[in-house]
């Protein structure tokens, strides 16, 4: 019997240096490195176009709320518009996976995700009642932000982000991750 090669992935970033300097970019709080990375995001969106993990997307877009915020070019007004566009996407594209041909309550589904329960009623008020004050959208992008660090960025890289585990067990988790070959777009959910 002949043996098959294993399916490889067609990702629309060139390799994992350029995915570690993304994540990296991203997360590190200079606004100037942030965009650079924001940039490369927005490269990868236009090779990939609707198969973006959806992760990377909602990172982007609450990054850039970040970096327009510190620019001190928008009024605050602009600022809980754009960081409430970046939540209620997030919210909603985060939990629809889960929605199953029966309609289940956005908290609830929350909770199944660890996402915490004042984030989707923060997601609520954007979408149906009063706009929230400008620290409060804030404070929603810096949870979320650091919920797809936890959940979606440090997985990628074996944990490299995590403060809890450093050491010889990281190393060997990211260089089996590198063994198999390329990032998976669809390996999160």
């Amino acid at each position: 019997r002949r043996r098959l090669k294993p399916l490889r992935t067609v990702v629309a970033w060139r390799g994992r240096a350029e995915w570690d300097q993304v994540m990296v970019g991203l997360y590190c709080g200079d606004s100037r490195l942030q965009q650079d990375a924001l940039d490369r995001v927005s490269a990868w969106k236009s090779r990939y176009g609707p198969k973006m993990p959806l992760a990377v997307d909602c990172t982007a877009e609450l990054i850039r709320c970040k970096v327009l915020d510190s620019s001190g070019r928008l009024k605050s007004h602009e600022l809980i518009l754009s960081y409430g566009l970046a939540l209620v996407r997030f919210v909603n594209l985060i939990t629809e996976r889960k929605q199953k041909m029966v309609s289940i309550p956005l908290r609830q589904l929350a909770r199944e995700v660890d996402i915490p329960v004042w984030v989707v009623d923060l997601r609520h008020e954007l979408t149906h009642g009063k706009l929230p004050r400008l620290a409060l959208c804030r404070k929603g992008c810096d949870v979320v932000l650091d919920w797809l660090r936890k959940m979606y960025w440090s997985r990628q890289l074996g944990n490299n982000l995590c403060e809890e585990s450093e050491g010889e067990d990281e190393e060997e988790e990211q260089e089996e991750g590198e063994a198999n070959g390329e990032l998976d777009a669809d390996a999160w959910e």
